[in-house]
């Protein structure tokens, strides 16, 4: 178990979700000092036994490590704001649990303190199993922990996690976007249809013919012409693309808008547990899934300008947006998520990932291997890209210059 913990512990309370520090010696992550859930500071890369030591200073809290339990070094100190003059003090073990590549299992770990001091403080060592899980009666939990008196030592088994709120936490708000891929398949068809017709059309630069002269008896030939200027193709391909792409983000702004809000609000009239997000998040959340939408939008039409074929433009984009979401949400090639256009659904993640709790590598489980403007910047450099790309190699078409006819010889 990479993140099983023992250490020790301070906390306003026993109450489950209140301000805490601690310093702690872990599986594998060596010695840290965490602290309210979210903050993670490393320690040294020690495995076996450790010296550990916590310290109060009103609301002051310091952690220190030992090799020898007389040489000690500072791994980090935090002011837990508004401590009562009297707080939780004690030892702890856990353990989130092991993660494989799609599934999960419970897990206990074991620890054995030894050598225990105290300063400052007083009353007798009891036992608390916070956050325990009951069985069906409500009274009887299930894999309870339990801490144990020998000589000296004191022997703590616990489970659980001491940190942010995994998938077991509650159901996400990104969730209600899951499908948000497959939504995007007519948004990018219609991006390549939209610049592949205009080159039907004629719109992207075509010839132009002039008339005959009118009752000269003669057959009169076409006006002359010269190729039309890159800039003026570059222009005519960028105005569709701002089109494509302002449309797509209203698209996906109303989407968004629409199934985030309704989703959750079903989830909570049916009684499921929901990961509280900020105000901030949701609105970034539902306008990220709406830039996404015109990135892709944008990505598709210029892939649509370089191979100047709709099924094959179609299908290319559909293989570099929507493909790889649907692998990773499967747990499948999660690296997809950071290298390929997919990478821009990391913008709709609404609980941040956090290093220091394991999770299992899809996008049900919660996992974005990029911060979500990061993701998001990969997919606008993927459109800029294919963009650009597409104003340099498009030739320019024909336009008419200025001068007269000449009639051949009778």
């Amino acid at each position: 178990m990479p993140w099983a913990k023992a250490g020790l512990l301070v906390r306003q309370s026993l109450r489950q979700g209140t301000p805490y520090a601690a310093v702690m010696l872990t599986g594998e992550h060596g010695v840290r000092m965490q602290y309210n859930y979210v903050h993670d500071v490393p320690g040294g890369p020690h495995n076996g036994p450790q010296w550990l030591r916590l310290t109060r200073s009103g609301d002051l809290v310091t952690g220190y490590e030992s090799d020898d339990g007389a040489r000690w070094t500072q791994i980090g100190a935090v002011r837990l704001g508004d401590l009562p003059e009297t707080v939780e003090i004690g030892l702890f073990a856990t353990s989130p649990g092991v993660l494989w590549d799609t599934a999960a299992a419970f897990s206990q770990v074991t620890a054995t303190f030894d050598r225990i001091g105290l300063e400052g403080a007083n009353g007798s060592w009891r036992y608390d199993d916070v956050g325990v899980s009951m069985e069906s009666d409500g009274t009887t939990p299930h894999h309870p922990g339990r801490a144990v008196a020998s000589g000296d030592k004191l022997i703590v088994t616990g489970g659980g996690d001491i940190g942010p709120a995994t998938a077991e936490g509650g159901l996400r708000a990104d969730l209600m976007l899951i499908g948000g891929a497959v939504g995007l398949i007519p948004v990018l068809m219609a991006s390549v249809t939209f610049v592949t017709a205009g080159n039907r059309r004629g719109l992207s630069g075509a010839g132009l013919s002039g008339a005959g002269a009118a009752g000269d008896g003669l057959s009169a030939r076409p006006i002359g012409a010269e190729p039309a200027g890159r800039a003026e193709v570059a222009r005519l391909l960028v105005a569709k693309a701002v089109v494509a792409g302002a449309v797509a983000f209203v698209v996906g702004l109303v989407a968004a808008g629409v199934v985030v809000p309704v989703g959750l609000a079903l989830l909570r009239a049916n009684h499921n547990p929901i990961q509280p997000i900020t105000l901030g998040t949701g609105l970034r959340v539902i306008a990220g899934y709406a830039a996404l939408s015109a990135a892709a939008a944008v990505l598709a039409l210029g892939l649509a300008a370089l191979l100047k074929r709709a099924v094959v433009a179609g299908g290319l984009a559909i293989a570099l947006v929507v493909v790889p979401h649907l692998l990773t949400g499967a747990g499948l090639a999660p690296w997809l998520l950071m290298v390929t256009p997919a990478a821009g659904f990391a913008i709709t993640q609404s609980v941040p990932a956090f290093a220091h709790v394991d999770v299992v590598p899809s996008l049900l489980g919660g996992y974005y291997p990029l911060p979500p403007w990061a993701g998001l910047a990969v997919t606008c450099g993927y459109a800029v890209f294919a963009l650009g790309a597409a104003t340099q190699v498009i030739p320019g078409g024909r336009r008419a210059r200025p001068g007269t006819a000449s009639a051949p010889p009778a």
